[in-house]
């Protein structure tokens, strides 16, 4: 179980390391060739949109073949698609690649998220998965990095990316394949959505999570790269600025999972989207300072940054478990959603008022707050963590 778990979370950095690099490295591409901020951003959602594409279809491969074979698949799909970005330069057939890397890192996050929730017991379900979430950020930290090759060659990080999600995706082969909770007989795309209309009846207030996270994470990565260019900030300064959301996030991603097992995720999740709210008004006073961004991102990241999987530990929580599978679509496609918003409206926003970026996302943040203050918890978690320990 131990070496099964690491494999699927190691396996997991992969997709936070192809979006972590992707979607910088493109916006400053785009933005030196002189693409419009608008159409930098619209290019950024093909990502997600590739997710949202892949989501409903996702139950039933899983339910069939297991967990093992749709990791496998989703992981040769990003592969490829980072290896054939140099074999054209075109927007439309970049436009493509990444409908294509949405689509398998959907496959990654689908099946390493549901296996993970699946086999966690319910007082190590927020280590394990702020666990997956840390090794998620670690690659998504470690994403823009590869930006700063770009000098070197224009499309040498995209080669490199290949290369590195080679090499962990083989890793996978070692893994033992397993099925969800048969519970389920049908498994149609309609009774599929059905299933989805169960999972949002017990846990809507757990899916707005994924939504904000995405919509920050993507605004974050695909817009303010074209910002900094526009305000002076070098590039070499937006692969640190960047990498410190992550690293915020990497840090406290842990503890937080361990607080909210102890303290309950409502209570937890409320003081992180506090607390983001601040740092990112703060972001927009100080949003032309290289060291005030740097101390506002970070400290955003130490908290927001472990929304996601928070909200995910929180729907494992009101969703029973043969609601699971569907439940994690739903995650998934919440995310995709805010991150197709996310560097869309990021984009108007650069067009029409400058430093409206960071308030942007403190106003995405305050609409999920809101809810979350009237709604009622449904463990008494002191309960639940003493009759466990």
């Amino acid at each position: 179980m131990r070496v099964r778990f690491w494999i699927l979370v190691i396996m997991v950095a992969v997709s936070g390391f192809s979006q972590g690099m992707l979607l910088p490295l493109i916006a400053i591409i785009f933005e030196q060739d002189g693409v419009s901020s608008s159409i930098n951003g619209l290019h950024a959602t093909g990502l997600y949109i590739g997710m949202l594409i892949a989501s409903p279809f996702m139950e039933a491969p899983l339910r069939k073949f297991g967990y093992k074979p749709l990791i496998l698949i989703g992981g040769l799909i990003v592969v490829l698609s980072l290896a054939l970005f140099p074999l054209w330069k075109s927007i439309v057939f970049w436009f493509l690649l990444r409908l294509l890397i949405g689509i398998g890192d959907n496959m990654l996050h689908f099946g390493t998220q549901t296996w993970i929730t699946d086999f966690s017991p319910i007082h190590k379900r927020g280590r394990n998965i702020s666990v997956y979430g840390l090794f998620f950020g670690l690659g998504f930290a470690v994403g823009p990095l590869i930006t700063r090759f770009v000098v070197y060659h224009e499309f040498l990080p995209f080669m490199v990316s290949s290369a590195i999600s080679l090499l962990i995706w083989l890793t996978v082969f070692f893994l033992k394949n397993e099925f969800p909770e048969k519970t389920v007989e049908k498994n149609s795309l309609l009774d599929t959505f059905r299933r989805f209309k169960q999972a949002w009846k017990f846990g809507w207030i757990a899916f707005l999570f994924p939504f904000s996270y995405g919509f920050l994470e993507a605004s974050l990565n695909g817009n303010f790269p074209v910002y900094a260019l526009r305000v002076g900030i070098d590039i070499h300064a937006v692969s640190i600025l960047l990498p410190a959301f992550a690293l915020g996030s990497i840090v406290f991603q842990l503890p937080l999972g361990m607080l909210s097992d102890h303290y309950g995720r409502r209570n937890i999740l409320m003081l992180a989207l506090l607390i983001g709210i601040g740092s990112f008004i703060t972001a927009g006073v100080f949003r032309e300072s290289v060291i005030g961004l740097f101390i506002c991102f970070f400290i955003a990241g130490m908290l927001v940054g472990s929304t996601y999987s928070l909200g995910i530990s929180y729907m494992a929580d009101l969703l029973p478990r043969n609601l699971l599978p569907a439940g994690n679509i739903m995650c998934s496609i919440l995310y995709s959603f805010g991150s197709i918003g996310g560097p869309f409206v990021g984009g108007l926003v650069l067009e029409y008022l400058e430093g409206g970026l960071f308030y942007t996302i403190s106003f995405i943040l305050l609409l999920v707050f809101i809810p979350l203050l009237f709604f009622k918890q449904k463990y008494d978690w002191k309960e639940v963590y003493k009759s466990v320990s």
